[in-house]
């Protein structure tokens, strides 16, 4: 059997590289089945549509799912069971990601289940699979009969060096100060998602308008394919709603002035959704109980677009939002800190009905998060998790685990403060934002509590941030609307946009726009973010007044932390063998030690709650990777006395001799110091020999020069040649030669060095103190020096 003929699409970005979208060749049996590729990144998207939809289901079932299998970077799982298990968060975010763009352009009406998977299947680091997502999503769906409002795409826009750029490999987009994902169609923006190093309102649109420019291109191309396919028309015929048009028209006239009034009348979310309910409650009293179950139903639906066309009008017409404010107007805000005394740094912040209690917790490398996939494994040192539990809404449900909504939420947050996170920052930090309330915005809340938090805890942010979310309301055939800001929960169900945008007072950090409507124009989107910014700051004012700069260290309970660089060839030597020397220091000092190679370093992390112990570990690893350096001055503690000297410590297993000629300017007959004495010397060297040499009369002032030949000889001692050169023999005993490592005879004893003794002494002294026979002071040395 010969293999299929595939179809090919190709597309050519702008510096050269190419993305090729082919069907026809695998997975078959799905509605619409592609690989697209670029480079070595290779992903399978297919997507099956039921024909009808489920009894009772009055909303789009739109399922999503994006996988990555590690044969694709040619890996194995580091898992228990050795095969891919359930999402990582990654691949969560790069679901929601494509879900947010696909999800609004199926038509309304249509309701049957629908079914998207995106498989990894061959990665290449140069080119990033989640820029390619959502072109291959679309492009599956555009090669089928499913009725879809598309085709659309999603790339990667970066700023690096100055330059936009589109779709860069991983390692060039750690370079960049401007990291965004652009979603859209042909015609308008549909959804945005990025973070950013603090830049303008402007430069932001100018990334925007150049990801949709390189959007259009991916959709014509899709279009070509869908051609060629045969599948860009008709779209299969569905019939998933059925309505009445007597009962539409008699709910939109009997209770659209009531509804009107409601949502003009400032009132709590709660106080609000009773009042819409008793609307609708008296319409349907109007019918017997065998009617009311034919009715309702249809009533429900329609009584739905008459809220959502009432506040929308209101909005429009009167400027007048649900609960009272004007468009730009903020909610009322309180904030307290160190709220929770057993947290390392906590803060409530509540804005309006919505409420976060977030704190923050301090750790030690050891307790980073392992991010491990097929693109990238590293240990995460920041990173916050967001959790909005049933309570928080005035609901009772099922508690099934950590949803996606939570995990995009979260990452939205901790995008936004990672680059307040100052770089050299020694800490893990962990930050948890528990939602107490939530009437809109909630992950907003949770930037700016974490703000707080951060800054009670002591962590020494660059700039504080906060952060809003921004609504929309148009009416398409007036061509008028209405910017909000600091939305609520129904405008943001029942309005056009949920545009959050976070930021210090110097500039955007992090950004996350859904739009709901098509053609939607970019001075629209310009007024919302300068409006934006405006709220942004009216926030962090209220933020500083709780706390305006971080505390100057954390707090008493939190651990303390101190790191250290040591040359790589000493962990070893720090570990000891099994281990045995480090859980010594981190018993006998009560303090984590973590090391971690990092090129030809060994990062050495200190942690603990207690400073001196912090301090008392620090001395013990100095002792253990300590290095002399010649010409610094060390206070020792004597060893060892011998007739020629004293051994000298100068660190812990670091000896050194301070030969008696080197104690003082004057002749010195005997060493004056006992074991345990401590000294001051001088480090001088190594002789040839390897031996440490120190001194301390150097140290000391030397005595006015002598007059005569015997000042003349010392004044000119400098110059003379090294005694085994001083005569044609050598040794003034005869019979050796005179080395330079001291020894005076020919195969003897192996005295030790006594280098730099005739330099240093006073004139007319004899250089060595004789021996007598079978005298020899190395005998006596300690052992293993």
């Amino acid at each position: 059997m010969n293999a299929p003929q595939a179809i090919i699409e190709k597309i050519q970005l702008k510096d050269g590289r190419e993305i090729t979208i082919e069907t026809g060749k695998l997975a078959k049996q799905a509605n619409g089945s592609v690989v697209v590729r670029m480079g070595g990144t290779m992903l399978l998207a297919t997507v099956v549509a039921n024909k009808d939809a489920s009894p009772g289901v009055d909303f789009l079932p739109l399922t999503v799912d994006y996988r990555e299998k590690f044969y694709s970077g040619g890996k194995i799982p580091g898992n228990f069971f050795r095969r891919e298990a359930r999402p990582s968060d990654e691949e969560i975010l790069t679901m929601r990601l494509v879900d947010r763009v696909l999800r609004p352009l199926f038509p309304d009406d249509f309701h049957a289940e629908v079914q998207v998977m995106i498989s990894l299947i061959s990665y290449d680091k140069e080119c990033m699979p989640e820029a390619l997502a959502g072109l291959a999503a679309s492009a599956a769906i555009a090669i089928t009969d499913i009725p879809f409002n598309g085709p659309m795409s999603e790339v990667t826009v970066a700023r690096i060096d100055g330059q936009l750029v589109i779709n860069p490999s991983r390692e060039n987009l750690e370079k960049a100060d401007l990291n965004i994902l652009v979603g859209a169609t042909k015609d308008s923006i549909v959804m945005v998602e990025g973070v950013m190093d603090e830049i303008t309102e402007e430069e932001m649109i100018e990334a925007i308008k150049f990801g949709h420019e390189e959007i259009k291109v991916q959709v014509e191309a899709q279009e070509r394919l869908a051609e060629r396919v045969g599948k860009s028309l008709p779209k299969r015929e569905y019939s998933h709603e059925t309505h009445d048009e007597e009962i539409r028209e008699k709910v939109w006239k009997e209770t659209f002035d009531k509804v009107y009034e409601v949502a003009k009348t400032p009132s709590a979310k709660e106080e609000r959704h009773e009042n819409f309910k008793a609307v609708l409650e008296e319409f349907l009293a109007q019918y017997s109980e065998e009617e009311v179950e034919t009715v309702e139903p249809f009533a429900k639906i329609y009584f739905h677009d008459v809220e959502k066309e009432a506040m929308r009008q209101m909005i429009l017409n009167e400027k007048i939002r649900l609960d009272g404010r004007t468009p730009e107007t903020i909610r009322p805000i309180w904030s307290e800190i160190d709220y929770l005394p057993g947290a390392h740094g906590s803060a409530v912040f509540t804005r309006g009905e919505t409420q976060s209690l977030t704190a923050v917790t301090l750790g030690s490398v050891k307790d980073a998060n392992m991010v491990d996939s097929v693109a990238i494994n590293y240990d995460e040192k920041f990173f916050l998790h967001y959790n909005f539990p049933p309570f928080s809404t005035g609901e009772a449900r099922p508690l099934r685990g950590t949803s996606r909504r939570e995990v995009g939420h979260g990452n939205l947050a901790q995008r936004a403060l990672s680059k307040i996170i100052p770089a050299e920052n020694p800490y893990t930090i962990r930050i948890v934002s528990d939602i107490l309330e939530s009437n809109g915005s909630s992950s907003m809340a949770t930037v700016c509590a974490g703000t707080l938090a951060l800054m009670d805890a002591g962590v020494q942010i660059t700039k504080p941030v906060s952060g809003i979310a921004m609504g929309l309301v148009t009416d398409p055939e007036s061509g008028k609307f209405t910017v909000l800001s600091d939305i609520l929960g129904d405008e943001d169900h029942l309005g056009d946009m949920d545009f959050k945008v976070t930021g210090t007072a110097d500039g955007i950090t992090a950004c996350q726009m859904d739009i709901k409507i098509q053609g939607l124009s970019m001075d629209i989107m310009e007024t919302a973010l300068k409006q934006a910014r405006e709220g942004r700051l009216h926030i962090l004012g209220e933020m500083l007044k709780t706390i305006d700069a971080p505390r100057a260290d954390v707090k008493p309970h939190a651990p303390k932390m101190e790191v250290l660089e040591v040359p790589k060839d000493f962990i070893g030597a720090i570990i000891g063998p099994g281990g045995k020397i480090i859980q010594q220091m981190q018993k006998d000092f009560d303090t984590v030690i973590a090391i971690e190679e990092i090129g030809e370093i060994g990062r050495i992390e200190i942690s603990g709650v207690n400073r001196e112990n912090i301090n008392a570990t620090i001395a013990a690893i100095n002792e253990i990777t300590f290095v002399p350096v010649v010409g610094e001055v060390y206070n020792g503690k004597v060893v060892k006395v011998m007739d020629f000297g004293a051994f000298v410590a100068i660190a812990k297993g670091t000896e050194g001799l301070l030969h008696i000629s080197e104690i003082d300017w004057k002749r010195t007959d005997k060493v004056p110091y006992s074991e345990g004495d401590e000294v001051e010397v001088k480090f001088l060297g190594f002789d040839d020999r390897k031996k440490m040499k120190l001194s301390r009369k150097v140290l000391l002032p030397r005595p006015p020069r002598e007059e005569g030949k015997e000042g003349e000889r010392r004044e000119n001692r400098d110059s003379r040649p090294p005694r085994g050169d001083r005569r044609e023999g050598g040794d003034r005993r005869g019979g050796g030669d005179r080395r330079e490592n001291g020894d005076r005879r020919q195969g003897g004893n192996n005295r030790p060095s006594h280098s730099g003794r005739t330099d240093e002494r006073p004139a007319g002294e004899d250089t060595f103190k004789p021996l007598n026979e079978g005298e020899n002071p190395i005998d006596e040395k300690p052992e293993g020096f």
